[in-house]
């Protein structure tokens, strides 16, 4: 295997969750139904999607052990005040990792999202 395509994260209410995405984080809405709402981020550089569950999840935490990187174009420092702004907790500082600076929000089910400055 050479390269990860796609991903989708099973939520507990994709309603909510699009808002999430959509309002709060600022992605784009590719393609929308009933089951999946798949997002381009960064001009459609990278998609994935969120989804109704594909099997029942009542009572589990889905969030754990799952995180998805994006690398943004902006100053992380100035996208992580923005953020907060809308209303966005972040899970910690801006650290910087082997791949550059970057910061880390939770969405609705505990999924980590990481945002990467580019270099």
């Amino acid at each position: 295997m050479k390269q990860l395509t796609f991903a989708s994260l099973q939520v507990k209410n994709l309603e909510a969750s699009k808002i999430f995405y959509t309002e709060k984080l600022g992605f784009e809405i590719q393609d929308v139904n009933p089951q999946v709402c798949v997002f381009k981020y960064n001009e459609g550089e990278a998609s994935f999607a969120i989804r109704t569950p594909l099997e029942p999840i009542e009572d589990r935490e889905l969030g754990i052990g799952v995180a998805l990187r994006f690398a943004v174009d902006q100053n992380i420092d100035e996208l992580k005040e923005q953020l907060i702004l809308t209303g966005i907790q972040t899970a910690g500082p801006v650290i910087v990792t082997p791949f550059g600076r970057a910061f880390h929000v939770l969405d609705l089910d505990g999924y980590k999202l990481t945002f990467l400055e580019s270099k």
